[in-house]
């Protein structure tokens, strides 16, 4: 089950950038955060064209261009919809949304996984929710409007739009496209990024700990993109998809282990969700 595993990986080293980026924007912009992280992944992103290379597909960098901006929006969305403070509402919508769609959209493709793959879709979808779970620091009420969950739902959207593209861009040029998708995300990310910035004052740029955090948070995201564009190359978009985006999972983990942490009771029952996702998923 090398996609299988080849998911779980790249949702594994997600959620290490997550962790970093999460940690980087404390000290710095958000839109700059996640510009300099994708400028400083460029070097790492050449030696995997390299070590994978097969010719340049235009068709491919097409549409990874497009999962670029659907990824760049769907992060900026997602930024300023924890910025409201509510991300005990924000971050289970947004991972929940980003997983869901493209198991609608594989399903509506055709694919077919058995019952216990269904369930363990199921128990990933609900992993994401719970473990997505965190406290809110400052005790106040938080305020949840209507606006916010479209923001939410906007965000998880872009993120399962992403997903879904890169699954088309394999499918585009029959599996031949390389890692060239994930060099058209980024390149696109980066223009888009780079004009958003010029447009407005996005905050401080990262430096010190808040840079180092950045360079970690550039390649693992990197790193990730491509792993699941591997995965979706031999597996299916409806497993490979909530599989991936169990990232909130190492989030959570480094969290209790580097910021000392306490796991709460409905996040350990989305760990133990995810453990049956993983178990059911790769089940024949």
């Amino acid at each position: 089950m090398l996609n299988v595993a080849l998911a779980v990986l790249s949702g594994l080293i997600w959620g290490i950038g997550d962790f970093a980026g999460g940690k980087a924007t404390q000290r710095a912009g958000a839109l700059l955060v996640v510009w300099v992280s994708k400028l400083v992944s460029l070097p790492l992103l050449a030696i995997y064209l390299i070590a994978m290379y097969v010719p340049l597909t235009p068709i491919g960098l097409a549409w990874g261009a497009m999962a670029g901006v659907a990824g760049l929006v769907g992060l900026v969305l997602f930024y300023r919809a924890l910025s409201a403070g509510a991300m005990t509402i924000v971050a289970p919508v947004t991972g929940v949304t980003s997983a869901a769609i493209p198991v609608v959209v594989g399903l509506v493709w055709g694919e077919r996984p058995s019952g216990a793959r269904l369930l363990g879709i199921g128990c990933a979808l609900l992993a994401i929710a719970l473990v997505s779970v965190a406290p809110n620091p400052s005790g106040r009420r938080q305020v949840v409007s209507w606006r916010l969950i479209a923001v939410a739902l906007g965000s998880g959207a872009g993120f399962g739009l992403f997903f879904i593209l890169l699954a088309v861009a394999n499918e585009a040029a029959g599996g031949s496209v390389g890692l060239w998708p994930i060099a058209g995300s980024q390149l696109s990310a980066l223009i888009i990024g780079g004009l958003l910035i010029l447009m407005a004052r996005p905050g401080p740029w990262p430096r010190g700990v808040g840079l180092r955090f950045t360079m970690l948070a550039g390649p693992c995201d990197m790193t990730a993109n491509a792993l699941f564009l591997l995965a979706a190359r031999t597996g299916d978009l409806s497993i490979v998809a909530p599989l991936a985006a169990l990232y909130p999972v190492t989030t959570v983990i480094l969290a209790l282990i580097i910021d000392h942490e306490r796991l709460r009771g409905v996040q350990i029952a989305g760990l133990a969700f995810a453990v049956a996702a993983l178990v059911l998923v790769s089940s024949q």
